[in-house]
């Protein structure tokens, strides 16, 4: 058992198209896109992308999380009033606990101006509506584990690596097998001690 935080992305489409929802609210238009971006690099790439196929639009405003954890973020008010649009965005991506995805919300002015609370509101309305039609993965946070072991032991050891529902990434078949094996990080520990049971016929952890 453990009380690790999940984190959670979107499913990527074979076309790699966004998410997109539409919201109308007092004549303005707000379309929200997200899209799976795994570094900071691809979030930048995608909110320049979607804000130039849009840039006769009032705002283009946007937020993304990137890495395991989501230890980065950062976000953008495009000119809507201070705190109005980019935090609320990444206010809704964090409460929902997503991270490696990009969120750019394209506004179309209607003539009626929203507010401070409106405007909060509507940008994340936009992210809650296209989170709701996203299908959504949990992140598995793994460790890479590598071992050496005789031909003999490798039976007994794959058993248990399908125990912990880990996953080999690479073998060589040498004079003896070398795994290349990932397994969840808050089971990693325990996957040490039970590897440990085999030393004795020859397992070394490399």
């Amino acid at each position: 058992m453990t009380d690790e935080k999940p984190f959670f992305s979107i499913k990527s489409s074979p076309e790699n198209s966004p998410v997109l929802s539409r919201l109308k609210i007092r004549r303005s238009e707000f379309f929200c896109r997200l899209a799976r971006t795994d570094t900071i690099e691809a979030a930048k790439a995608f909110i320049s992308q979607i804000s130039k196929e849009n840039k006769t639009a009032t705002h283009n405003c946007w937020a993304y999380i990137v890495g395991d954890t989501g230890q980065v973020c950062h976000c953008s008010d495009a000119g809507e009033p201070s705190g109005t649009a980019g935090k609320p965005m990444l206010n809704v991506l964090t409460s929902h606990q997503m991270t490696c995805v990009a969120a750019v919300v394209t506004r179309q002015y209607g003539g009626v101006k929203l507010g401070i609370r409106g405007l909060i509101r509507a940008y994340s309305d936009a992210v809650e509506a296209a989170l709701a039609d996203a299908k959504k993965v949990r992140l598995i946070q793994a460790d890479p584990v590598r071992i050496q072991i005789p031909y003999e032991c490798n039976d007994p050891v794959l058993n248990q690596v399908r125990r912990f529902n880990a996953s080999i990434r690479h073998t060589d078949y040498g004079e003896q097998i070398i795994h290349e094996i990932l397994v969840e990080k808050h089971r990693s520990s325990d996957f040490i001690q039970m590897l440990s049971q085999f030393e004795s016929q020859g397992l070394k952890v490399l």
